[in-house]
C-alpha cells in the first residue's frame, strides 16, 4: 500500500540522504537510515559500516535497528518507522519485518542502487528464482536430531517469544 508522503516523511528522508552523503565523504557506503517514533523523535540513526567494520551485515538499516533495540531495551520495534535513503535490500527488509516496525519509507529504489553499482536488485531477483539456479549452493541437511533445538524451545516455559 502506497500512501502519499507527508512533509514529516520528506523531512526524515532528507535526513537519511544527508547521513548517506556524509558517510560517503567519510569513506563509507552511500546509505543512511533513521528509526522514528510516533511523536517524530529520532530513536536511532544508521550509516553503512560494511567496509569500515569489515561487517557484511552492517547496512545502514541494520545499524539503526541495532541502535534502536539497544536504546529501547527491546527487540520489538513496533510503533517505529524505518526511513532509509534507499529501498532496503532483502536482508534489511527482512530485519525490519523481524523488528516489527510499523512502516518502511525510502527515497531511492533498487534500480537506483543497481545504477550506483550495488546488488540490491540482483538479490531481489535471485530470491524470486528457484534455488537450483543460484551460484551459491544452498543445501538442506535433514539430519535425525534437526528439530531438537525447537523441541527445547517449545518446552521452555520462561522463553521470550519473538
Amino acid at each position: 500500500m502506497n500512501l502519499p508522503l507527508t512533509e514529516i516523511d520528506r523531512t526524515h528522508l532528507q535526513s537519511t540522504i544527508r547521513l548517506a552523503s556524509e558517510n560517503v565523504a567519510a569513506g563509507g557506503g552511500p546509505f543512511g537510515a533513521l528509526l522514528v517514533d510516533a511523536s517524530g523523535e529520532v530513536v536511532a540513526t544508521g550509516q553503512n559500516r560494511v567496509t569500515r567494520d569489515s561487517d557484511p551485515t552492517a547496512h545502514a538499516e541494520v545499524v539503526a535497528l541495532r541502535g534502536a533495540g539497544a536504546r529501547l531495551g527491546d527487540f520489538d520495534l513496533s510503533g517505529l518507522t524505518l526511513y532509509s535513503s534507499c529501498e532496503p535490500c532483502p536482508m534489511c527488509m527482512a530485519s525490519a519485518l523481524w523488528a516489527r516496525v510499523d512502516r518502511v519509507v525510502y527515497a531511492a529504489d533498487r534500480h537506483d542502487a543497481a545504477r550506483g553499482g550495488f546488488d540490491d536488485l540482483e538479490f531481489y531477483e535471485l530470491f524470486a528464482r528457484d534455488r537450483d539456479t543460484w551460484e551459491t549452493s544452498v543445501l538442506a541437511g535433514p539430519v535425525e536430531d534437526r528439530t531438537t533445538p525447537f523441541d527445547a524451545w517449545r518446552s521452555k516455559t520462561d522463553r521470550i517469544d519473538y
